[in-house]
């Protein structure tokens, strides 16, 4: 069965991207959700790393580990040992009790060939030389992808892997009247600048004349994080190049 005017074999295919793995089943950026997420047949999954005090790149969104563990700790003032000792699968389910905070060298390691990875950086600029060195010593260079919200650290990111595509998280917000507050063109300008590959936008306030003349401009645009049907399907109609989801598996076809 073919779902959402069947995605995975559409000439200009749209990529779908698990968030934070098949999140909407499985723990939030766990080895069991990006494996859930390639179950799914999820052809990329994206995950937000952050450094810990002993220079160990951790999967978890949060700055702060209370919300998925249970137990508070600030991951930049945290050794990764401390981290790996805290239970990040029992918040969702009890089955999953006992998945541990990964490292980002775990998530890539799931990779097979096929598969991309797309990472959220949600620290600093600091983490840049210890990202690179885990990039290089995956071997899965080609298949990983580098987003964040902070302009410095994705422009510096730019500079540091050329090679590697980095797209620019951007989210406009609503007004006073709960309206969509339209993205400024400059935005485009911006990223074309600084050689980004592209905006990682939330879908809300994307119309189809930006799509266009982000990609007249040779920029890519992403969406997330969108989980209704319809809306996918209105994101698809616009012709971007990829969409971030918690149900990958609700758009994916299934063989």
């Amino acid at each position: 069965m073919v779902l959402i005017l069947g995605l995975a074999k559409n000439k200009n295919r749209c990529l779908i991207i698990a968030h934070r793995g098949a999140s909407f089943d499985a723990p939030e950026n766990t080895v069991a959700a990006i494996k859930l997420a390639w179950q799914m047949k999820s052809p990329a999954s994206e995950c937000d790393i952050h450094l810990s005090k002993d220079n160990k790149i951790m999967v978890m969104h949060d700055a702060n580990t209370i919300r998925t563990t249970g137990v508070a700790m600030m991951i930049k003032d945290a050794d990764s040992a401390d981290l790996r000792k805290l239970d990040a699968g029992s918040f969702k389910a009890e089955k999953y009790k006992g998945e541990k905070v990964p490292y980002l060298e775990e998530f890539i390691e799931t990779l097979t060939p096929a598969k991309k990875l797309f990472v959220e950086i949600k620290c600093g600029p600091e983490v840049l030389p210890y990202l690179e060195k885990v990039i290089n010593d995956s071997g899965k260079r080609k298949q990983i992808v580098i987003i964040g919200f902070n302009w410095d650290v994705v422009s510096q990111a730019k500079k540091v892997f050329a090679d590697i595509p980095v797209y620019w998280l951007v989210y406009s917000g609503q007004d006073d009247n709960k309206q969509w507050i339209p993205y400024s063109e400059d935005l485009i300008a911006k990223a074309k600048a600084d050689s980004l590959d592209g905006l990682n936008v939330h879908y809300g306030a994307l119309t189809a004349d930006f799509v266009q003349k982000a990609h007249q401009a040779g920029l890519k645009i992403f969406v997330w994080t969108v989980d209704d049907r319809q809306d996918v399907e209105k994101m698809r109609s616009f012709a971007v190049d990829g969409i971030t989801t918690n149900k990958p598996n609700l758009y994916i076809q299934n063989h």
